[in-house]
């Protein structure tokens, strides 16, 4: 069912269609820019730009999670079309590398090539179809075969060996190289894309690479790598790390030492969007909010293995102020150059969703990627990556990536080697909801989500840029 029924729907049962401006909403203070005012450092133009045209405040048909029909159709329509995160490039830094992605029942093998460039193959043999590569498997080869029948190419793309060749005088080798899909590379990301025709992936990021000219991610290491398998739908799982409206019930020991409701949203285009959550200050919710030596005391969010021994707070220091000094000390360590970076830079988290399933943390301590996916073809389960990122050590050979740590739904994110207890914390209070809103979601007489004006509009920006896909 599309948005616009769930649009005609809502106007029956007398909901709100009408999109309200920013100025007609009393949102919570202090906002994201009154406290970049109060740090009283200088910022990138990027973090004082505000931009969200509200989309209209209709209901959502709750079919849009769980049907398996509206599920069928993303797969034919917008997962075939869109650009997708796959990999970084230090999991195919050298030739014969390679890394296979899979979405539903596409599979594609990335490599580099002997000449270093990347190719894309889809990962099926040309003699009988079988599958070249095993699906999620990595690892480095100078030749791509067949398991089945031993039929081989070069790594790119090229037929070289096809066993008992006089069994097949009619083939022409030229002709079965292997079939290719698009495939670029932004900031040590690598993506596919399995149209053969449509925008660049430069076109698709709209305003990342302007907005990421602080953030270059050469000489980060993938650190932390977790999956976990959830039981929601995919736009389910990613909507719970979209907004913070839920913070106050599930996230209570942020309260003290984060921002949530006061949180900053943009919409740039149609395929970016993003959330700024000021930390080192106390949710508005709250009825007296921490001082400085409380929320610097109390702390939770942050890697350990990045922050070191927390610091102290001497007089007339904010919070949000020793602890951006304290990551610009530990990351010059690296041999990092961050005496330029602000406050917010340093601390905040900065997160930016790329349509459809890719969100991009920005700035220096929090540079994560979370990528959600369907898991085979079932509209009610999915994967959810986190990917975290730290500087590789100054004056050595970079360290491989960190391999991925599979967790059950019932595992926890604190088995994770290296992750952070606090993150993992927050990751479990997160996952462990979806279960029950799927049922919720299934069991619902009226069949309609309510989403907020604005602490949910990515939300639902999402949903009308997977209806221009849908409907094109």
């Amino acid at each position: 069912m599309s948005l616009w029924l769930g649009y005609a729907h809502g106007a029956a049962r007398g909901h709100i269609t009408k999109s309200p401006t920013l100025a007609e909403l009393d949102l919570p203070k202090p906002s994201y820019q009154e406290i970049l005012d109060r740090d009283g450092d200088s910022v990138p133009d990027v973090l004082r730009t505000q931009q969200n045209p509200i989309p209209p405040t209709a209901p959502v048909e709750l079919a849009r999670y769980t049907s398996q029909a509206f599920f069928d159709r993303e797969m034919q329509k917008m997962w075939t079309r869109v650009w997708q995160f796959a990999c970084r490039e230090e999991h195919v830094a050298e030739p014969g590398d390679y890394f296979v992605y899979d979405i539903g029942r596409h599979s594609v093998i990335i490599t580099r090539c002997d000449d270093g460039s990347l190719k894309a193959y889809h990962n099926s043999c040309l003699h009988r179809g079988t599958q070249l590569k095993p699906r999620g498997s990595l690892g480095h080869s100078p030749l791509i075969q067949c398991p089945y029948h031993g039929w081989t190419w070069n790594l790119d793309g090229s037929l070289v060996e096809v066993p008992c060749e006089w069994e097949f005088p009619h083939i022409d080798r030229d002709e079965l190289a292997l079939d290719q899909c698009r495939v670029a590379t932004w900031n040590t990301l690598v993506f596919i894309n399995l149209a053969d025709q449509g925008p660049s992936l430069g076109e698709y990021l709209e305003v990342l690479p302007e907005h990421f000219r602080n953030w270059d991610f050469s000489g980060w290491r993938t650190s932390v790598h977790a999956r976990k398998e959830l039981p929601c739908n995919w736009k389910a799982a990613q909507d719970a790390f979209i907004e913070a409206y839920h913070t106050r019930l599930v996230h209570p020991q942020a309260m003290g030492t984060s921002g949530d409701v006061n949180a900053q949203h943009d919409i740039f285009g149609d395929h970016v969007s993003r959330d700024i959550v000021a930390l080192g200050v106390s949710s508005p919710l709250l009825d007296e909010p921490l001082d400085d030596a409380s929320i610097l005391q109390q702390m939770l969010m942050g890697d350990a293995a990045v922050m070191g021994e927390r610091p102290s707070l001497a007089d007339g220091e904010s919070a949000r102020g020793v602890m951006a000094r304290n990551m610009r000390e530990t990351m010059e360590q690296f041999g990092l150059d961050v005496s330029g970076h602000s406050i917010a830079e340093s601390i905040d988290s900065i997160k930016y969703t790329l349509f459809p399933n890719l969100f991009i943390f920005a700035g220096l301590s929090l540079r994560v990627l979370y990528q959600y996916r369907p898991l085979g073809n079932d509209p009610d389960r999915c994967t959810f990556d986190i990917l975290f990122m730290r500087p590789n050590p100054p004056d050595q050979p970079p360290l491989e990536p960190a391999t991925v740590v599979h967790v059950s739904e019932d595992g926890s994110y604190s088995d994770v080697p290296g992750m952070d207890p606090g993150f993992a914390e927050v990751f479990d209070q997160d996952t462990a909801i979806l279960r029950a809103q799927r049922d919720g979601m299934h069991a619902s007489k009226r069949g309609v989500a309510t989403f907020s004006a604005y602490l949910e509009s990515r939300l639902r920006h999402i949903h009308n840029t997977l209806d221009k896909y849908l409907n094109a």
